[in-house]
């Protein structure tokens, strides 16, 4: 497909935006005049909305049933336009968490009528949006609540009982009234034009979805969501947790696809073995290498510190999607995994429906020719750039070398000599790690730039190539930077990962009996710290030659593997420094390998590559003091990272 520039996308939006300006009683020829709208606004009746559900034939039968499998769409939408003639666009958040486990910081699950039709939608966005003009389209993915089919996890089954909504919109699939026969009915009262949103797996579907093509997705809205299901799982070979998809669609799936879906299950255990290594199975679920067929924006939004679905995610998709020229949009804050909703709500209240408008109304106000990317660099405090990663961002390396003082390193611009070791020690986390950088410990290997003499900022994903020698046959390795020096954070690893809920509520958008627009408020949880995890990798060392399949280690031999480390947007403060660690088992982040290897490290061969703005010259700016090595202490941090259900839920 030729690539999708953003003079395109505004073209395509002008002929959407004369048919879309009616929903705001405007007649195509004063929407080319100087009054054209810049905003929706809520003139239609929440209270009146219309609520029906459809079940959209997906065309596949992966229960085994012998008949084609539906999926159940709800659907809430204004009354007005269809009455007056007019057709209204869509947003849509397909997911499998609408029964099992409810969404949104309340846990919300849709409730229904005696007949069927839903009460409660979780979530704003019926509420709010409904009123502006917009119809709000709740789908069940396959093998969950009311539909058909059986849950793959993000695959063939997940990814096309959700496309299959977004056809049936535009004219192209069929539905019907009822779960099993039923009328056909068609979705006259659109103009096909579809937004997808969600967090999490449901951010996840809609990555999935715009990786098909599919027409009349024009913008899709992924809230910490996966990218690849593969680096949800593992990482370089190194088991993220124990489990895997197989129990993952067993925790969501309806007790119709528990009954049915046992081949499917077996399917999913089958083709992703603990080994760690890439099979067909992880290339089905890989969105990123279809990033060329992404026809719609994205406004990807995730926390840097999110420890579930872990922000290589979004670092890889996105720079994918810049490759071919998607449009973009990016907010990151200083999250876990926690929705813009819950941590800065007015202002994504105001840019989502902003966005929104611009991209499925066609309102020309302006959020196209505003900052790329919004960023939370402390609590509750955001600034932005123009771009992101910012231009002239560009790779500089620092390298590791042995120190004045035994087991406390340093970290500069010229290669290093010698050797350090560690033991891997899985009872240890990075947050045991960075507290005792100051000294030296068995289980880690540390290095330290001196103080910076001006501010450093890091944005975008860094390398960390290590060279190491095992003891024993296997061998998994943790490479995390640090921003070493005193600050106030979130505490993303408290339970609520960042945040704190309240007892206040604030409404946003219309209200029913059984379905409030008012949400309880949150407050940022804060920690003051001494130091700051930056970015973090994962690997085993047995895939070194990844992505190859994994191979037994051959203990006293050299092995060099280069680890992906995880996106992230952060300014180290003159007066801090820059650390690397480098060690085994991070644990609840990594699962152990079967052995306790020592693994020596030699340092002329180590390197991390550090995307900066201003690249090498900014580096060498920073880094041109000098001191000696930093006095011992223990180093006050968040708490360890939670040992928390893997399930990419919030």
């Amino acid at each position: 497909m030729p690539k999708r520039t953003r003079s395109t996308i505004r073209r395509t939006l002008v002929t959407v935006a004369v048919a879309a300006l009616t929903a705001a009683f405007l007649t195509p020829a004063a929407a080319a005049g100087p009054a054209a709208p810049r905003e929706s606004r809520p003139v239609y009746s929440y209270a009146d909305a219309v609520r029906e559900s459809v079940w959209v034939d997906t065309g596949l039968d992966e229960d085994g049933d012998g008949r084609t499998d539906r999926v159940a769409a709800d659907i809430v939408r204004p009354a007005e336009p269809a009455r007056q003639g007019r057709k209204v666009p869509v947003i849509m958040d397909a997911s499998p968490y609408y029964s099992c486990c409810g969404r949104g910081n309340e846990s919300q699950r849709k409730t229904y009528d005696a007949q069927g039709h839903v009460v409660q939608m979780p979530l704003f966005y019926d509420n709010y949006f409904v009123p502006r003009g917009y119809a709000f389209v709740g789908v069940d993915l396959a093998g969950t609540n009311r539909s058909d089919g059986c849950v793959d996890v993000g695959g063939r089954s997940d990814i096309l009982s959700a496309k299959a909504v977004v056809d049936w919109l535009n004219g192209r699939a069929r539905a019907y009234t009822s779960r099993t026969g039923g009328t056909p009915v068609t979705a006259g009262w659109t103009n096909g034009t579809t937004g997808m949103i969600g967090k999490s797996w449901d951010g996840t579907i809609a990555n999935g979805v715009a990786a098909t093509g599919v027409k009349g997705l024009r913008t899709i809205v992924p809230i910490s969501a996966i990218s690849s299901w593969y680096d949800y799982y593992f990482a370089q070979g190194a088991p993220l947790y124990e489990g895997g998809p197989d129990e993952l669609a067993g925790y969501v799936q309806s007790g119709d696809a528990r009954a049915h879906c046992a081949a499917v299950l077996k399917k999913l255990a089958d083709g992703s073995p603990r080994s760690g290594d890439w099979t067909p199975l992880w290339t089905e679920r890989d969105y990123v290498r279809d990033a060329a067929k992404v026809r719609a924006s994205v406004f990807l939004v995730h926390g840097m510190q999110d420890l579930n679905v872990r922000t290589k995610h979004f670092g890889q998709w996105w720079d994918a999607l810049a490759r071919h020229g998607v449009q973009r949009k990016i907010w990151l804050s200083q999250t876990g995994h926690v929705d813009p909703f819950d941590y800065r709500r007015g202002a994504w209240v105001d840019t989502l429906h902003r966005w929104f408008d611009h991209e499925l109304l066609g309102y020309d106000n302006g959020i196209d020719r505003e900052p790329t990317a919004d960023i939370e660099r402390h609590p509750d405090q955001w600034v932005t750039s123009a771009a992101w990663p910012p231009r002239g961002t560009r790779a500089a390396v620092l390298h590791p070398a042995a120190g004045s003082r035994a087991g406390v390193g340093t970290l500069g611009r010229h290669r290093g000599t010698g050797t350090e070791s560690f033991t891997d020690d899985p009872a240890l986390s990075e947050a045991d790690w960075a507290a005792h950088l100051t000294t030296a410990t068995p289980e880690k290997a540390g290095f330290l730039t001196a103080p910076l003499t001006r501010d450093l900022r890091v944005s975008g994903s860094s390398t960390v190539t290590v060279t190491a020698t095992p003891t024993t046959g296997s061998a998994h390795l943790s490479a995390v930077l640090v921003d070493v020096g005193p600050d106030t954070i979130r505490d993303y690893a408290d339970p609520g990962e960042g945040i704190t809920t309240r007892t206040e509520r604030s409404c946003w958008g219309g209200s029913t009996a059984g379905d409030s627009a008012c949400f309880r408020e949150t407050a940022a949880k804060t920690a003051a710290v001494d130091h700051t995890v930056v970015s973090r990798g994962w690997a085993d060392l047995g895939h070194h030659a990844w992505p190859a399949p994994g191979v037994p280690l051959t203990p006293g031999r050299a092995y060099t593997i280069t680890l992906d480390l995880a996106a992230t947007d952060h300014v180290v403060p003159a007066g801090h420094r820059l650390a690397l660690i480098i060690a085994g088992t991070d644990k609840h982040l990594i699962d152990p390998p079967s052995s306790r290897p020592t693994l020596t490290v030699d340092l002329s061969r180590t390197t991390a590559r550090v995307p900066v703005v201003g690249g090498a010259e900014a580096l060498a700016r920073a880094t041109s003091g000098s001191a000696g090595a930093p006095a011992p202490r223990v180093l006050d941090g968040v708490g360890a990272p939670r040992t928390v259900r893997h399930v990419p839920v919030g």
